[in-house]
């Protein structure tokens, strides 16, 4: 390069291609710490920027994901403050139950004003049911849950199923059942014999020496006189059926006939107790009641359901572990042993919360109708909530085993709903802050400006921007100096 040309300035054009560069990188070391971004255009770094960008997106996704978890909690609070309420109508509804089935000191007004309270109570239950709602959303009323109906009312007479079935969220389709085991009563075999029911119980055994005495049955005394006959002893015992369960019958045999006693509830919950002070049904030998068992399918899940599960509950009335029940009908008890019957449908109206980022990340939740014609529906057939009747002593009693399953049926699907909130929606919401956070530093460390670090480059590029001017003056005055050659 000579030093001695006008027409090319190289010394100039290299100082101003470094001004350049220096002005360039100042520039950009200004609208880093301005934006406090080290990322503010694909040239700065466009692999940087690919991972930012599915980091930023994976992150306002999370955010937005708690967000809504935040907002399904919101939900399921709403729908567990219904059922709170719910749960105090019943309990005053089985207190007044219980007060009615005190039929020993009740006149019938005030039977009728405890009647009068629960039609109150329950018309309140109805209308919680239908104004419990998140938006426009109902959520207690089934449409956002699991709905049973029996479709075979010869085998079975009640249904409830919940947001569980199975290991997992309750499918829709047929319910099919098959018995693999059927429910018997109690009977109490006894040894005394007699010659038909119209012998006097004195010829207890084939003699005349019986006293009659005293028959104590499931806790109930029954005067029984020598002069009976073996007939009203069958119908003192029998006029007692509805306060101690157990009937009595004449069974003939070849040399006269014994005296049996059967349970008239199914099941192993329901017993014979029996004693006499003298014979007149002899020995009893009772044969404990079994439970029903029976397989139960919905969709591709199948769960065990069995028999007497809970206190009092017939043998009839199957359930699962998670608090799904079924009642069959004598007729359903008496089906051919595994042997696969559709009874029932089920419809799912579940609620859809997205608690993820990504697509498919979402959970179910199914509340279940919770009125008053779909709780204690599988206790007494063909009777659930919605016709408690407490004016009659059957009535009050069977009004008892009705609300105890009701508030099962509330307790169940308030846990499952609790359960919902801490195992899945609480868990999630932390899970995805922590990763949420994770992320965030990773983002941060991509795109984010190293202030130190640019302030050290700014006041380095800005030193040799001023130096460059004055070098690029400098080299500017060089062809002047040529003139003087022409002087």
């Amino acid at each position: 390069m000579s030093l001695l040309d006008i027409n090319t300035n190289v010394t100039a054009e290299t100082a101003l291609r470094y001004l350049q560069q220096n002005t360039n990188s100042l520039s950009t070391s200004i609208q880093r710490l301005s934006s406090g971004l080290r990322i503010n255009s694909a040239s700065d770094d466009p692999a940087g920027l690919i991972i930012s960008t599915n980091l930023t997106a994976q992150i306002n996704g999370m955010n937005q994901a708690i967000s809504n978890a935040q907002d399904a909690n919101n939900v399921i609070q709403t729908a567990d403050g219904g059922l709170s309420e719910i749960t105090n109508l019943l309990q005053s509804i089985n207190q007044l139950a219980v007060a009615a089935a005190n039929t020993g000191a009740n006149d019938s007004a005030s039977v009728q004003a405890d009647q009068t309270q629960i039609q109150s109570a329950l018309q309140s239950i109805n209308r919680i049911v239908a104004d419990t709602q998140y938006g426009s959303r109902r959520l207690l009323d089934g449409s956002s849950g699991v709905s049973a109906a029996v479709t075979d009312t010869t085998d079975l007479s009640g249904i409830s199923i919940g947001g569980t079935f199975g290991s997992g969220t309750t499918q829709a389709g047929n319910v099919t059942l098959s018995l693999t085991q059927a429910s018997t009563r109690a009977i109490g075999a006894g040894t005394a014999t007699y010659a038909s029911t119209s012998s006097l119980v004195s010829a207890v055994n084939g003699g005349t020496t019986g006293t009659g005495g005293t028959i104590v049955i499931n806790g109930q005394s029954i005067q029984i006189s020598a002069s009976d006959t073996v007939q009203n002893m069958l119908d003192k015992i029998n006029n007692l059926t509805s306060t101690t369960g157990v009937s009595a019958q004449f069974v003939s045999g070849t040399s006269g006939g014994t005296i049996e006693l059967t349970q008239t509830n199914y099941g192993s919950q329901f017993s014979i107790n029996y004693a006499e002070s003298s014979t007149m049904l002899g020995t009893v030998t009772v044969t404990a009641g079994v439970n029903a068992v029976a397989t139960v399918q919905i969709g591709s899940a199948t769960e065990t359901f069995t028999g007497g599960q809970s206190s009092n509950a017939s043998g009839l009335q199957l359930t699962d572990a998670n608090g799904n029940s079924i009642l069959l009908t004598e007729a359903g008890n008496k089906l051919a042993l595994n042997a696969n019957t559709t009874v029932a449908t089920v419809s799912v109206g579940s609620m859809q919360f997205q608690i993820g980022a990504n697509s498919g990340q979402y959970v179910n939740m199914s509340i279940g109708n919770m009125a008053t014609s779909q709780l204690g529906n599988t206790v007494i057939a063909g009777k659930n909530l919605s016709n408690i009747d407490v004016t009659t002593a059957q009535g009050a009693s069977d009004a008892i085993s009705m609300v105890q399953q009701a508030l099962s049926q509330v307790s169940v699907m308030r846990a499952q709903l609790g359960a919902f909130q801490d195992n899945t929606l609480n868990s999630t919401i932390n899970a995805l802050g922590i990763t949420s956070e994770n992320l965030s530093a990773s983002n941060s460390s991509i795109a984010d400006t190293n202030v130190a670090q640019e302030v050290v480059n700014m006041t380095k590029y800005n030193i040799l921007e001023q130096a460059g001017m004055s070098v690029l003056a400098q080299a500017n005055q060089a062809p002047q100096q040529v003139l003087k050659l022409l002087q």
